[in-house]
């Protein structure tokens, strides 16, 4: 098939990716929600300096969302993340009575994307990111990188959205497969496929690759 090939040549380009155990899930949460528009630096800055003002994620969201704002100012777009991890905090609280998501581990895949997008703000790209990362389950996160190489490389048609795109390439890639293929995707996304010049002639994937030119090197 030609997804398997595709991901044996992302292997090979890159080597293999296995699947470590991250931070718990309510940090990856908060940590993803960080991590919009911006770079990977500055929302590791800001994750960081979040934890390092409040101490738990308690303190947080019983704290004022200018403090908050404040503390995450690395991270761009501080009083937007800041409302909405209060609110995502909040929310968990009053749902579980407490700020703890392992019992997500216990829910099959489809019961705990619904949970999590029942949270202010959480689309598909953030609940999978927090089953993924937190708890290696295979929810196959589409960022910019992996929705663009996906397209043109015909994985996905070019009228797909993006929340689409999550169940059809989650559907095409084995689930023993997500983990890897998703960093292999972003890497090749970042180095090769990029936005504006794709790199098409030191492309391994450029036999596979119907949108593949000789105009950039």
């Amino acid at each position: 098939m030609r997804i398997e090939e595709i991901i044996r040549l992302l292997k090979k380009e890159y080597g293999p990716r296995r699947w470590k155990p991250d931070r718990d899930s309510t940090s990856t949460l908060v940590a993803t929600v960080l991590s919009q528009n911006t770079s990977d630096v500055n929302s590791h800055r800001a994750f960081d300096s979040l934890v390092a003002t409040f101490g738990n994620w308690e303190a947080v969201a019983a704290a004022n969302t200018n403090e908050i704002a404040l503390s995450i100012k690395a991270g761009g777009l501080a009083e937007i993340k800041a409302r909405r991890i209060k609110l995502i905090l909040q929310e968990i609280q009053g749902l579980q009575g407490r700020l703890d998501l392992s019992f997500l581990d216990e829910l099959d895949i489809a019961e705990a994307k619904a949970w999590l997008r029942k949270l202010p703000g959480v689309g598909p790209k953030t609940a999978a990111c927090v089953l993924l990362f937190s708890l290696g389950k295979p929810a196959l996160p589409v960022d910019t990188h992996v929705f663009r190489v996906a397209r043109r490389l015909g994985l996905i048609d070019s009228r797909v959205s993006v929340e689409r795109a999550h169940e059809i390439l989650e559907n095409l890639v084995p689930p023993e497969k997500v983990y890897e293929f998703h960093l292999h995707m972003v890497e090749h996304g970042r180095k090769i496929c990029k936005a504006r010049r794709p790199r098409c002639q030191p492309c391994i994937l450029r036999g596979l690759c119907p949108g593949a030119t000789e105009d950039y090197g």
